[in-house]
């Protein structure tokens, strides 16, 4: 077979992957993109996309249980899973034809379908192979992912596990789904699954759930998905797995918790054993995490690393952040992923969003900090939506008056952090978001009363 002979070869089809190459084409540049399976990656496929549709659904459902609250009768609410899980697919399959379609309309880029392996260098680049086709290219990005992480967990291997793939081809709703983890995917989940209509418990060995959070931040979380009646265990060590006639018996803290279904949410694993780096001398960490400066480039010039193998933010926003510098310094630009303060949300309901350092964070970095609390059931919109739920803490450098970083829960936050994101990417005092005209009635306009109780952190 003829060696295919490009400018740049893309290893991987997520969410910077295909961007990337486009971008790269648009310039005039030959580009091989190699996906193995799926384009869109875990975001469009199995992770993002379908699960924010279905948690849609899910809410539906529970305003709909909760209409009589705001002068609504609907009668019984019955949820059509099949018909859920159905609308989710249509979502799914929608965005990924999108994708293939335009990535088809490039006659620069060409798609090849297989894993992709570097196989050696040379002084004028790269080779590798992606399925059976070699390829020889000047430049190689790697957009390759993770997957789900399967704990050493005796009888776990046996148990017959779902993990956030296999838990989205269901089409028959769990009578019970026992949940290994408490952080974002499996508090995600476990409340979507709940709102569906499954009996939901979340085990999670560590002392509380979503342990990188805010110990209030936690509590909140924690109090209403029990108050939708999923079940939290906290603080006990899972001991064994057993399969239980059609269902799963787990063994946790001399407690025998019964489901009909397992869902393993404990963490991620990069794809990065089976693409060759040892050829090239690529290096990555114990775990096969690939470390990059923040032009997000390996220790071997011409080979890039982008997304969640970097280790430097698992999420769709972080992997397109990724693309976007590697875009910008290629053509001469001077930027860097290490200039970045992180932002994520978790999409519970209320859902979670934050942005720069937490308390303990703040009180290392040997700054003055100030800092400011609010709770969400004193914000006047949320009052007048019956969404009380939740809480706001802000942290300031006493000194620069410059945001530190900032933890929301309640009704927006995933999209109201977004303000203190971008503003703090300003560098601007928080006096000028203070005294900044706010709209109501509407959640962010109480920031510049939050802000106006700052106070120094004990």
């Amino acid at each position: 077979m003829d060696v295919l002979h490009a400018d740049a070869a893309v290893i991987g089809a997520g969410q910077a992957g295909p961007f990337l190459a486009m971008a790269l084409a648009a310039r005039g540049e030959r580009v091989v993109l190699v996906e193995a399976k799926q384009l869109g990656g875990t975001c469009v496929n199995n992770g993002c996309t379908p699960t924010k549709t279905l948690r849609k659904s899910a809410r539906v459902a529970h305003m709909a249980r909760r209409a009589a609250e705001f002068g609504v009768q609907v009668g019984a609410v019955e949820v059509d899973f099949a018909a859920a899980m159905g609308r989710m697919q249509q979502r799914v399959d929608a965005a990924r034809a999108g994708l293939e379609k335009w990535i088809a309309g490039e006659p620069r880029v060409t798609l090849l379908r297989g894993w992709g392996r570097l196989t050696g260098r040379s002084a004028q680049g790269f080779d590798l192979l992606g399925g059976e086709q070699p390829v020889h290219a000047a430049r190689v990005f790697l957009n390759t992912g993770t997957r789900a992480f399967q704990p050493p967990i005796p009888g776990l291997d046996s148990a017959g596990a779902l993990d956030n793939v296999s838990l989205l081809q269901l089409r028959e709703r769990p009578q019970h789904l026992v949940i290994l983890g408490g952080s974002y995917i499996g508090l995600e989940m476990g409340q979507i699954f709940r709102r569906l209509g499954s009996a939901v418990t979340i085990l999670e060995a560590g002392p509380r759930i979503t342990a990188r959070e805010e110990p209030e931040v936690s509590q909140c979380i924690a109090e209403f998905l029990q108050a939708e009646g999923v079940r939290i265990l906290t603080g006990r060590a899972i001991d064994q797995v057993e399969r239980e006639g059609e269902g799963v018996a787990v063994l946790v803290g001399g407690e025998r918790v019964h489901g009909s279904h397992l869902l393993a949410a404990t963490g991620r694993l990069p794809n990065t054993e089976k693409l060759g780096l040892d050829t090239v001398g690529v290096h990555t960490d114990e775990r096969g995490w690939v470390p990059t400066n923040g032009r997000l480039e390996t220790n071997v010039p011409g080979i890039w690393a982008l997304g969640d193998i970097n280790k430097r933010g698992a999420f769709t926003h972080t992997s397109y952040h990724d693309q976007e510098i590697v875009l910008a310094n290629l053509a001469g630009g001077q930027r860097s992923a290490d200039d970045r303060t992180m932002a994520y949300a978790m999409f519970t309901d209320p859902p979670l969003g934050r942005v720069g350092m937490g308390v303990a964070e703040a009180r290392a970095s040997g700054k003055r900090v100030l800092v400011a609390d609010y709770a969400m059931k004193d914000v006047s919109r949320a009052k007048e939506e019956s969404e009380t739920t939740g809480l706001v803490k802000l942290l300031v450098d006493a000194d620069s008056e410059r945001f530190l970083g900032a933890a929301m829960v309640g009704i927006n936050a995933d999209e109201i952090i977004q303000v203190l994101s971008n503003f703090m990417a300003t560098g601007a005092s928080y006096r000028v978001l203070q005294d900044a005209l706010p709209i109501h009635p509407t959640v962010a306009e109480f920031l510049p009363t939050i802000l106006k109780r700052l106070k120094p952190l004990d």
